[in-house]
């Protein structure tokens, strides 16, 4: 299994869309970076959803449907996968909060801000999921390691 974090704007497409629809096709993307790692995607990923206006990880979906022809693509050779909401995390996870975490020191999601699609490493997913069980629990932005 893969992780990843899909960007999207809450105004355009928010997690609570995804969770309303129940599946959708992640499509639009143009950017050929983005495009590589859709094409890597197989059903059972997990991707973090990350609203891009708001700078925070809201929720998670799975990969339902492997790579396919983006249908508005108009001629583009552009793919997009469908997904299935999972479950918002217990509480968003601010881009601050990643940004302090040694795991993230050379993820993609901060040397690469505008990338719509980012590869996470098991230690990046798993440490977005406990900080955000920890923003739960205490209610605010704190490091871990004081718990």
């Amino acid at each position: 299994m893969a992780y990843w974090l899909l960007k999207t704007e809450p105004d355009d497409y928010a997690f609570e869309d995804l969770v309303r629809e129940g599946t959708t096709a992640w499509s639009g993307v143009r950017n050929a970076q983005a495009q590589a790692s859709l094409r890597a995607m197989q059903p059972g990923d997990r991707a973090v959803i990350y609203h891009s206006g708001e700078r925070r990880a809201v929720g998670v979906a799975e990969v339902v449907k492997p790579a396919y022809p983006d249908p508005g693509a108009r001629g583009e050779p552009l793919v997009c996968v469908d997904l299935r909401a999972a479950e918002p995390l217990p509480a968003p996870v601010p881009l601050e909060a990643l940004k302090l975490e040694p795991a993230f020191a050379g993820s993609a999601l901060l040397r690469q801000g505008r990338l719509s699609v980012v590869p996470l490493s098991p230690a990046e997913w798993q440490d977005l999921v406990e900080l955000s069980g920890i923003i739960a629990r205490t209610g605010g932005l704190r490091r871990k390691e004081r718990f």
